[in-house]
Order: C-alpha cells, then sequence, then structure tokens
C-alpha cells in the first residue's frame, strides 16, 4: 500500500539492525562468490578483521535476516541429543507419534537409563528422506492423473 510504513524497526531497533546487517552481508556474498573465506571489518577505524568460514558468514546472513523478521533463532550442532519431546517438538509431531517412528527404525536413537536421546543429525536426515519420499509420492499422482486423463 503506498505510504504505509513498516514499524517493526520502531518497535525493536534490533530488527532494524539485523535488517542493516544482513543487507550488506547480502552484498558481500552476491559480489564475492567462490571464496572458501570471508573478512569481517569492524565499523570502528583501527578494529581487527575477523577472518571465518564462507559457511559461517552464510549462517550469519541467516540469523540477521530471521532476527530482522522478529524471528527467534536457535543455533543447535547436528551432534546435539534430544529428548523425545524436543524432537517431537521439532519435527511438529506428537511424542507418541515419534516414538512409533524411533520402534520402527525409521529415526536412529540410544537410550541412557530409560531415556531416548536423538542426535539433531538423524532428524535432519529424517526429514530430508521423507521429505523426498513426499516428493516421489506427489509426481507419482501426478503421473498416474496424466495417464488416466484426469488432469
Amino acid at each position: 500500500m503506498p505510504g504505509s510504513v513498516d514499524n517493526t524497526a520502531r518497535r525493536d531497533p534490533g530488527a532494524e539492525l539485523a535488517r542493516r546487517a544482513a543487507r550488506r552481508i547480502g552484498e558481500y556474498l552476491t559480489t564475492h562468490p567462490g571464496v572458501d573465506q570471508d573478512t569481517i571489518q569492524g565499523e570502528l577505524a583501527g578494529a581487527d578483521a575477523l577472518v571465518v568460514p564462507r559457511e559461517a558468514t552464510v549462517l550469519l546472513a541467516k540469523i540477521l535476516l530471521l532476527l530482522a523478521q522478529g524471528e527467534g533463532v536457535n543455533v543447535i550442532p547436528d551432534s546435539a541429543e534430544l529428548t523425545t519431546q524436543q524432537a517431537a517438538d521439532f519435527l511438529n509431531v506428537s511424542r507418541p507419534y515419534l516414538i512409533k517412528l524411533l520402534e520402527s527404525d525409521k529415526i536412529p536413537y540410544r537410550l541412557v537409563g530409560t531415556h531416548r536421546r536423538i542426535k539433531f543429525r538423524d532428524l535432519h536426515e529424517y526429514t530430508s528422506r521423507d521429505d523426498l519420499e513426499r516428493r516421489r509420492a506427489a509426481d507419482d499422482l501426478t503421473e498416474l492423473t496424466q495417464e488416466l486423463g484426469l488432469y
């Protein structure tokens, strides 16, 4: 709408700062493709430069974009072990459904006493496999629909 104003920055100065930083990093990534490491200069004169792996720069850009949108961000290492409730929350499923996935060997886990622990990496791999299976099923359904002339 013409003349509309985004009040997000007015409510949260951190969001505006994150938006500006994300834009600057995005421009940097676009103008410096294919490098293995990036040098981040401080904004103050005489500030030491920070050299970081390219993956860290990309991750920082993603984090800043989310913060600019007012989203909270959690960074979880692939090796982190989650409780069944945390894993269910991540997958957006019920805890009993997650336990069925674990017991049917669809997601690896280990026992700590009587409690199950699931590596974040294994949850991520499960979601990737599940997404691929869903896409294949949708493609098969589309193909069948076309064969039957139901489109």
